[in-house]
């Protein structure tokens, strides 16, 4: 589905209300209109987020939208895998932006297929001393040393805490750059009496709770640990690093002091209800890991809760892997923006690009929260008197973006795995079984289900092949839906 965007005359008199200098150009009715092709994940989506803002203050520009769901749903019929879809997509309608991921934009990058922004930037005086320098530095690292693409937003996750508890039991409170170990340790220092519903929690999820797996999906994460190596398709859980995950999740699952709740948490009721599920949320837990977004729940929750109690909230960049105390894997760029090479509408592509990585754009979006942070560190950086400095401090791991090879990976692979996963966890959770035989059995019995789930992705594939090029032979295939999401154990 592909849709347009042609702003009306009034909309430039709002357009004025909320960008700086509009009055100073206004726009001529004999000024050609141009066309632009901008490709995104969903056609509604990009009218909320980009797509109306965009034609109040480019009423001459006509946007039309490439709608990157019809490339996910093509992957049932034509057997091509994720990129190979979007490759697809990008050569049959010639897109003018292209939207890509950080692995596709390395890529395209390499081949010519992008457009150098430098020559542009330098060009217009276009200032980017005010975007997150980890996000220009992954991107001309990544581009060989040169621009090809800007991103208005980055996801990240950082160390969410209860300044008013650590204050009450006389604990230090959370710094930057601390460790899963140091996290535990600190946990364990709240009180761990009392009621399901009523007790503090030194740690836990702002969702609904963290069992062991949870920990040491976390751990893992967060270690850049990997259990399967997809280049050789061998499973790579049964190492020392993959143990002392395992260790540290099932000391802090055994102190009691990481909440765990044994219903699993929220399942239906009002807002109140969900909210009070949550610990941190209503005051009940020093510490959680999160998004940007829990600062809007906390908000919204001060409406929703009888007599609720506000409490202060700190910010601390983390956790970090020990061995590289000044990155985290946590930070994500998977919403690129870049200009086709050889694009006819190079220039009113750029104005895109412009637009909605400037500084204008930033500040009316600042006033909303998202679960991704904004690349222009502009204004206040705060979302109801908190400050999000935290999540502009720890440089970008590249390591932590591996959507590239986790696409090798076949789709039957993974509820098996998982199913095994959760069958050995919960026999050391139950001090049934060691970790060192839990992870033996995992890694033994899950290299059986990849090499049978690799198999079966080949002949689904030769079968596609086949009859992509007339051969009578033909495989039905199942559809695979419209990315990879991977659950470490």
């Amino acid at each position: 589905m592909k849709g347009k965007w042609l702003a009306k005359g009034c909309l430039v008199l709002l357009a004025c209300t909320l960008f700086a200098g509009c009055a100073a150009r206004p726009v001529q009715e004999t000024e050609q209109r141009s066309n632009l092709k901008v490709m995104y994940s969903h056609e509604i989506s990009f009218a909320q987020k980009y797509g109306d803002m965009f034609a109040m203050n480019h009423p001459n520009l006509e946007i039309e939208v490439v709608d990157m769901q019809r490339a996910y749903r093509d992957r049932v019929t034509t057997g091509l895998s994720r990129d190979e879809a979007i490759a697809a997509l990008i050569e049959q309608e010639q897109p003018d932006v292209l939207h890509l991921t950080l692995e596709q934009y390395a890529d395209y990058a390499a081949k010519g297929k992008l457009m150098q922004l430098d020559p542009l930037i330098e060009r217009d005086k276009y200032d980017t001393g005010s975007i997150y320098p980890g996000l220009l530095e992954t991107l001309r690292e990544q581009g060989g040393g040169k621009l090809y693409g800007l991103s208005p937003y980055f996801r990240g996750r950082a160390l969410f805490y209860n300044a008013d508890l650590f204050a009450k039991y006389g604990i230090e409170p959370p710094h930057d750059g601390m460790t899963w170990q140091e996290i535990f340790d600190t946990a364990r220092r709240f009180p761990t009496d009392g009621g399901e519903d009523t007790r503090v929690y030194g740690f836990g999820s702002g969702d609904y709770g963290m069992s062991m797996k949870d920990l040491v999906s976390s751990i893992a994460d967060t270690h850049g640990l990997k259990y399967l190596d997809p280049k050789t398709m061998k499973m790579t859980l049964n190492t020392e690093s993959w143990k002392q995950a395992y260790q540290l999740a099932k000391q802090a699952v055994d102190s009691g002091a990481i909440h765990n709740p044994k219903n699993g948490g929220f399942s239906s009721g009002s807002m109140e209800d969900y909210y009070m599920s949550q610990p941190f949320v209503i005051g009940r837990m020093a510490m959680t890991v999160g998004s940007p977004y829990l600062l809007y729940d906390i908000k919204d929750a001060k409406g929703q809760v009888k007599d609720y109690k506000p409490f202060q909230i700190g910010i601390a960049a983390g956790p970090v892997d020990p061995a590289e105390p000044n990155k985290s894997r946590s930070i994500h760029f998977d919403e690129i923006y870049a200009i086709r090479a050889n694009s006819p509408n190079a220039d009113a592509a750029w104005e895109f690009l412009k637009f909605v990585n400037g500084e204008e754009y930033a500040k009316v979006k600042s006033r909303t929260i998202d679960t991704a942070v904004l690349s222009r560190m502009v204004g206040n950086r705060e979302y109801d008197g908190v400050s999000l400095e935290a999540f502009y401090k720890l440089k970008p791991d590249l390591d932590g973006n591996r959507a590239q090879d986790e696409a090798k990976i076949p789709n039957d692979f993974y509820d098996p795995y998982q199913q095994i996963v959760d069958r050995e966890i919960k026999l050391v959770e139950e001090n049934k079984k060691s970790i060192e035989e839990a992870l033996r059995t995992i890694e033994q019995e899950s290299q059986a289900v990849l090499d049978k789930a690799v198999k079966v992705e080949s002949t689904k594939k030769k079968g596609a092949e086949s009859a992509a090029s007339g051969d009578e032979a033909w495989i039905t295939l199942t559809e695979e839906g419209g990315g990879v999401l991977v659950t470490h154990p």
